[in-house]
């Protein structure tokens, strides 16, 4: 009896079934090959990750199917012993997947008893896109591949090249036609849609696309390979010009335009002067101080340039500014909540904005006009029911999720890895604030760049584990692991040095060349110094424990919490911290484990 493989499907028989046609989508053409009880186990060679994304894994879930990853082979067999395989005399039958990230050829290294019952599959971008450049298509995140799908089903492009292929993918997938951009108005439309929706672009496309920018000479001065590609820079850019541009504006309201203009000292080379009025440009610049991205300034003409749409980007009114801000933020966030069937990065982008919503309403507390605080609270109700429901449906997946970027707390380690190199000499901390939530992180990152204005943060999200208490979610991030696989340790965190140095030596670093300290936050600095200024140190993992001691003793709410947050904060100890990491040539990673909401409580439980 021979064993035969095809794309989608593997028997054990001379042939092969065809692969049935007519799926709506990608996913429909994998998901035909996962029947229930066909086999007892089914291994699956996923050199592209395709199984991880999100709405397939539903699929397969609702499927009966459990996926369970073979990464690290140690973990995977404890995982598969105490919660997947068959026990004698059980009527109870799994179907599991058995997943491999790796191509066909190295599925024969997975341990024999594996081998032995289970059927086999092979799962390719290859196969599902055959006439674009594999590379290129499989650079582009998996939530990508279902509007390329849609347009390789539209337009029918033939067999493409590499390049012809990122230009399809940029146009199709990102609405980027590098050929219709003619002005800097253009371009600013193209990198304001992107960085406002902070998509992820692949490098190969951005250096295709700046290439292309490049031949037409009218970009000359500008820093395209900094601003295409990363949005903090670009914010920079934006931001850094904003103050010109008000001055251009000032001067040719008083027909002063001849004046000489100041130097503005920019920390991005490139034109002083951009069309930030241009309708497409102007629409998006409105929204990104709104949603805090970009900061307001202050302006000897403020007084006359408040009566136009740059009072978003001015400092005038300091109540009057915030009052104006909060309610574009709320029609933004009301317009904006993900539903059930979003992706895990959109509800990642929305907390961000959910934060910055939820500081500034505290901010204003009792100033805050009644018809938003009654906006604001019909709000939360709704995001928490929303969310409450996706999480139902989709938190299972995210374990799965490639950790680059994070998506879950237990992956910050193994992202922090792809940065420190076991023969390099770069250098790493990984700062826990333990107990610090999204909205008190705006109150803190706002101290920060006060007190602190070398330092640039580049923001995202990261799930947390569930239940979100120290012992599990901190845990995760110091192990790199899952909480299952340290079931002994789950109600303390006194095995989080060890793990953090386990950890490490699995990526083979030496125990001395790892660090470890908690207990920070009011005061502990002379020790972080020593520790950190050891020349052999190269990666750090320290807990500031400051905000969590706030939140068990708050009785005030929320409004408390950011008023103390922001009295420590403005202590300097944190500022101190980075400051010294950074100046010590450590890479910072600035995460929290968990965060805090205000709640009702119910008294002790009767035992």
């Amino acid at each position: 009896m021979s064993r035969s493989w095809c794309p989608y499907c593997w028997s054990e028989s001379s042939g092969v079934s065809p692969v049935p046609s007519g799926n709506d989508d990608w996913r429909g053409q994998i998901l035909q090959a996962f029947v229930p009880q066909v086999a007892p186990l089914t291994l699956v060679a996923d050199p592209d990750g395709l199984l991880v994304e999100e709405k397939l894994t539903e699929g397969i879930r609702e499927r009966g199917f459990e996926i369970l990853d073979y990464d690290e082979p140690i973990a995977f067999r404890f995982a598969y012993e105490s919660k997947f395989r068959s026990r004698p005399g059980s009527r109870n039958r799994t179907d599991l997947v058995v997943r491999f990230q790796g191509p066909q050829s190295e599925l024969e290294r997975l341990p024999n008893d594996l081998l032995e019952v289970g059927r086999r599959l092979i799962f390719s971008l290859a196969d599902i896109f055959p006439a674009l450049s594999y590379p290129v298509v499989a650079a582009l995140d998996r939530g990508d591949l279902d509007t390329l799908y849609e347009a390789q089903t539209q337009y029918k492009p033939g067999r493409l090249g590499e390049n012809a292929t990122k230009e399809f993918v940029l146009r199709h997938v990102f609405q980027i036609a590098p050929e219709l951009i003619k002005q800097p108005s253009d371009l600013l439309r193209v990198l304001l849609r992107r960085h406002h929706r902070a998509r992820k672009v692949p490098d190969t496309l951005d250096e295709r696309f700046i290439d292309i920018l490049r031949q037409h000479g009218i970009f000359g001065s500008w820093p395209l390979e900094r601003i295409v590609p990363d949005r903090e820079a670009f914010l920079l850019f934006l931001q850094e010009r904003w103050p010109a541009f008000l001055d251009r504006v000032a001067a040719d309201s008083a027909d002063k335009a001849g004046e000489s203009w100041p130097d503005y000292h920019f920390q991005l080379a490139g034109p002083r002067d951009i069309p930030f009025e241009h309708d497409d440009v102007r629409v998006y610049v409105d929204n990104l101080f709104v949603d805090g991205l970009l900061q307001p300034v202050k302006h000897s003409g403020a007084d006359d340039l408040v009566s136009g749409w740059t009072r978003v980007g001015l400092h005038h009114d300091p109540v009057g500014d915030k009052k104006d801000r909060l309610s574009r933020l709320l029609s933004a966030v009301s317009e904006s909540v993900p539903d059930e069937e979003a992706r895990h990065d959109d509800w990642m982008q929305f907390a961000q904005r959910w934060g910055e919503l939820t500081a500034l309403a505290l901010e204003l507390g009792a100033k805050i006009p009644q018809e938003d605080a009654r906006r604001c609270d019909e709000l939360r109700g709704l995001v928490d029911a929303s969310f409450t429901e996706w999480l139902l449906r989709r938190y299972a997946g995210l374990y799965n999720q490639p950790a680059q970027p994070p998506v879950m707390l237990h992956q910050v380690p193994r992202a922090m890895a792809r940065y420190v190199s076991k023969r390099g000499n770069e250098r790493a901390a990984l700062v826990i604030v333990d107990g610090l939530a999204m909205d008190q992180w705006v109150v803190l990152r706002e101290v920060l760049q006060g007190q602190r204005r070398n330092l640039r943060f580049r923001e995202g999200a990261v799930f947390a584990w569930v239940p979100t208490v120290t012992s599990v979610s901190r845990q995760a991030a110091f192990s790199g692991k899952a909480p299952l696989f340290f079931p002994r340790s789950i109600g303390t965190t006194a095995k989080e040095s060890t793990s953090w140095t386990h950890f490490w030596s699995d990526q083979g670093l030496l125990p001395k060349q790892v660090g470890y300290l908690k207990g920070l936050g009011n005061g502990g600095l002379a020790l972080v110094e020593e520790l950190a200024g050891n020349p052999a140190v190269r990666v750090l993992g320290l807990v500031v424990d400051t905000v969590d001691k706030i939140m068990h003793g708050m009785e005030l709410g929320a409004a408390g919490m950011h008023n103390q947050v922001r009295q420590w904060a403005e202590q300097g100890f944190l500022g101190d911290l980075l400051n010294l990491l950074v100046m010590l040539g450590y890479r910072v990673y600035l995460s929290s484990d968990h965060g805090n909401v205000e709640a009702l409580g119910i008294g002790n439980k009767a035992i």
